[in-house]
């Protein structure tokens, strides 16, 4: 099974090695999220991903879109909306 090393947007700390399949499952799901809804929080985004993954996925979603989540955001794929609380997401221009 191919896997993938996931990236940290923190200097010093490091993502975790998790499978590819379930990466590019994740992944496809928190950036459709994000485009339908343009900023989403956090929770939304977690919520969403589920009702999209439910049923063909095994494992902890809310892990995954955390760890995923994190990697896209050092990827430069989507940021944290600054001062926002609670958190909201969305793609980068």
């Amino acid at each position: 099974m191919e896997r993938i090393t996931t990236l940290h947007p923190e200097p010093g700390k490091s993502g975790v090695n998790i499978s590819r399949q379930k990466y590019d499952a994740i992944r496809a799901a928190i950036l459709e999220s994000i485009r339908d809804h343009g900023e989403i929080t956090f929770k939304d985004l977690t919520q969403e991903v589920r009702r999209k993954l439910e049923g063909t996925f095994e494992g902890s979603i809310s892990w995954y879109v955390t760890t995923v989540k994190l990697d896209l955001e050092a990827r430069g794929l989507i940021e944290r909306v600054p001062g926002s609380r609670p958190q909201r997401l969305r793609g980068c221009a």
